[in-house]
């Protein structure tokens, strides 16, 4: 422990009965035994605290590894290690279409709510649509209205 040899020790133990003398001895061998234990059981005490604090950190350090260990998600991490950037999701995905009656985005509204009005309604048509290949509705001579009979068919020679 302190590293003594045994002529050390005996040359302490000499030195001691002749200071201490042969009646005193015993006691006072007695109270150097007892605080060599109260040294012992502290120094115990202090090493196994330092013991627990060691478990403690090494428990916490296991517990994080095994929260990480639990929050893995294979699938996730399967799809970032084969397709890091989601080109390969993007390709197999279904494209998406476009829907032609779809409204088309309306105008921002204008400083003016005169001219804002004007513009979103919608032209009321003048004539009705001409036939394909038919002269414009300008250009076309009025057409006569049938005019019934003044006489009753059934009547007539």
């Amino acid at each position: 422990m302190f590293d003594f040899s045994w002529s050390e020790l005996a040359l302490i133990a000499v030195v001691a009965l002749v200071v201490i003398g042969p009646k005193d001895l015993p006691r006072v061998m007695k109270n150097v035994a007892f605080w060599v234990r109260k040294a012992r059981s502290i120094a115990r005490e202090f090493q196994g605290s330092l013991e627990d604090m060691m478990r403690e950190a090494e428990l916490d350090d296991v517990k994080r590894d095994l929260d990480k260990a639990t929050s893995f998600n294979f699938d996730e991490e399967m799809s970032k290690t084969i397709d890091p950037h989601g080109e390969l999701h993007r390709s197999l995905s279904a494209p998406e279409l476009v829907n032609p009656l779809a409204e088309e985005p309306k105008p921002a509204p204008t400083a003016e709510p005169a001219q804002a009005a004007a513009t979103t309604e919608p032209a009321a048509p003048a004539s009705p649509p001409a036939e394909p290949g038919a002269a414009p509705a300008s250009d076309r001579p009025a057409e006569p209205k049938s005019e019934p009979p003044l006489t009753d068919p059934a009547k007539a020679p």
